[in-house]
């Protein structure tokens, strides 16, 4: 039995064709300057969390979504800030590596309609 031929397509819209494809590419990451970087104060005694579980969750699911090592996602989340224009500060590893543990990474997902 042989194998059919594939099917063969002509590109007639190049300027379509390429403005899909650069599409395809993009990449955007929306930082809400309202969201609460920082925990609020917790009335419990001992050390207060810097940082809120929101935070943590973003830099972890940074780390997830770009399989990242968790340096590399401190890194990458410092850049995203930096462009973002904020002046947070970004969880260091040992605080995110102790609250990984804790705190499930949840990432949305939204089908794509087509």
């Amino acid at each position: 039995m042989t194998k059919p031929a594939p099917a063969k397509y002509k590109t007639t819209n190049w300027r379509d064709y390429n403005a899909a494809l650069k599409v395809r590419g993009s990449l955007l990451i929306w930082l809400d300057p309202a969201m609460p970087w920082y925990a609020p104060a917790s009335g419990k005694p001992g050390h207060q969390a810097t940082f809120s579980d929101a935070a943590i969750q973003f830099c972890l699911s940074i780390k997830a979504l770009f399989r990242l090592a968790l340096r590399q996602a401190i890194g990458m989340v410092e850049g995203l800030i930096k462009l973002a224009e904020l002046d947070w500060r970004i969880p260091n590893y040992s605080t995110l590596s102790r609250r990984q543990q804790t705190l499930t990474v949840q990432i949305p997902v939204r089908r794509s309609v087509g």
